[in-house]
Parts: structure tokens; sequence; C-alpha cells
């Protein structure tokens, strides 16, 4: 008989992962309604931007102002890939900042134009300087399972960047299944490695529903214990750099599963949706995810 945790922590991602290759250019007014609304339906941890060049992810241009116009609720994540970034976040007064690495080189060549190693080495004075400033530091690995260029990785070369992100004194892991190739035993067989490994790290699995997939895989890391899940409302997103990554696990998809498990999440699946509805009117794509569908089903029927 396994064992399932009581309680599950979403990070939710949409501001940020979300968005950030969305087709159309969201509103900088837009994005803070669509923050809000998530917040009121119970996020406490939430992704809500980054600090990279516009000039490759116009999207978050608006980063600085984000950050200034946002509800201090909980822990509020951004993205900055590099020590420009870092020192960004910094001057708008973050305290919370998440790094990223992809396990595969080509891959990170592809997005960063730089080897893993290359990436790691860099930014391990951004991170040691980053921790004696006590902001925290979610690192975020991309590749972990598979990659568009590389195939499949090797277990040993994600806990290599583990270690050596877990070494610099990142507070949260987050292990990214990047382009939606991962099935369940491979979930429960990596996350449950990690765990054994990184007994006082934060760990977080953050799953993409190219093959639909992702509540499966999510279903085995719960029954390795992991008890913090990445999702994005909406299912929206996917990483401009992975041919094929479509959106990540949507965030009412999810809440639905564990609420019928029953563990709490603190999360409100009609407010989700209300915020799904709020920022589908913005993107470039429709929105069909379960949860939603039947959001807009029942609406329908009352009205």
């Amino acid at each position: 008989m396994f064992i399932l945790p009581k309680s599950v922590t979403i990070i939710e991602v949409g501001p940020r992962d979300g968005l950030q290759n969305n087709h159309n250019l969201v509103a900088e007014n837009d994005k803070i309604e669509f923050i809000h609304l998530l917040q009121e339906a119970g996020i406490k941890e939430m992704e809500i931007t980054s600090f990279v060049s516009p000039k490759w992810v116009p999207q978050m241009a608006d980063a600085a102002q984000i950050v200034a116009k946002t509800r201090k609720i909980g822990r509020q994540f951004v993205l900055a890939p590099n020590e420009k970034g870092a020192n960004l976040a910094r001057e708008a007064h973050v305290d919370s900042i998440a790094v990223f690495v992809g396990v595969s080189n080509s891959f990170n060549k592809k997005n960063i134009n730089r080897s893993t190693k290359e990436s790691m080495d860099s930014l391990e004075p951004v991170i040691a300087k980053l921790k004696r400033e006590q902001i925290f530091v979610r690192a975020c690995i991309s590749t972990a399972f598979y990659c568009p260029y590389e195939g499949k990785m090797k277990q040993d070369d994600v806990l290599a960047v583990c270690e050596q992100f877990v070494k610099m004194g990142v507070d949260e892991l987050s292990v990214a299944d990047t382009i939606g190739m991962a099935n369940p035993l491979e979930s429960y067989t990596l996350f449950t490695t990690l765990k054994e490994q990184f007994p006082t790290t934060l760990l977080t699995a953050h799953f993409h529903d190219t093959r639909k997939m992702a509540l499966a895989n999510i279903f085995a890391a719960l029954q390795a214990g992991i008890d913090r899940f990445d999702t994005s409302a909406g299912g929206l997103g996917g990483c401009p750099f992975a041919p094929g990554a479509t959106g990540n696990v949507a965030t009412e998809d999810v809440v639905n599963m564990l609420d019928r498990l029953g563990i709490q999440t603190g999360v409100d699946i009609e407010k989700i949706c209300e915020a799904v509805e709020c920022i589908e009117k913005h993107v470039s794509q429709p929105i069909e995810t379960g949860m939603y569908k039947l959001y807009k089903n029942k609406k329908c029927q009352r009205s």
C-alpha cells in the first residue's frame, strides 16, 4: 500500500512560464489581474515574471512593473537566468529568485548559448551572492528526463546537476520533464532517488502534458514523497527552445485530482477557472483543459 502526502503545495507558473512565449503581448494590467485572481484562488507560491532580455522574451519586458504592482502574498518567484537578471531582480527588491540550467548540453546551448558546465560555473558566484543576501533561491533543472535533441537523459547526470546546486546552497530544486516524455515509472524512480539523496532540500516536480501523461507522472511523484508541484492555470506554457514542449500541466486539473485523492491544497478550482477565463481572451490559443471546459459548461447551463 502506497502512502500519499496529506497536503500539497501548488506553485503556479502561469504568469511567467505560461505567458513567456505567448504570441500575443499581454498588457501589464492584464497580467496583474491574472496574478491577483490566482492569489484569490488560494495560490501562495507563484512565478510572476522573469528578468530576461526583452529582445529574446519581449513578453517579460515589464518585469520590474509586475513586481512592483503585485500584491505581496506568500512567496513570489522571478526567473533570473544570469548575473544581470539577478541584479535587476535585486534592484526590484525581490526576495525569491529562480535560476535554471538544462541537464542536456544541446538544450542549454540552444537556450542560452552555453554548455551545462559553463552555466553551472557562471551561476555559482551569483547564487553565493544571493544567499549572502538571504534571498530564497530555486534551481530549475530542465530536460531532467528527455531532451528534444539528445533523447533520454542519464539519471546520474541529473543527480550530478542537482548535487552541484545543493552544494551551492539553493533552497529548492524544481525538476522538469521539459518536453513531456516521462512515464510514471521514470517519475517515481527519479523522485525517489532525489528524496533519498537530498532529504533536506525542497523538491518540486514540473511536468508538461505533451503526451497527456502529466497527471499520471504527478501521481507517481506523490508516491515517491513529493509534495510540491509546478502547475500552470489553463495549461498555458511551453518552452520556446524545446520543440514539441506544449503546455504545462493545468493547475485546475491537478487540484481536481488531488481533491479527489483527499489531499489538501488550499486552492479553489472554480476561482482558478475564473482566472483562466480572465486571461484566455488575451492569449493566442484557446484553453481546453478538462476542468476549465466543465466550468464553462456549468456556467452556460446557469445562464
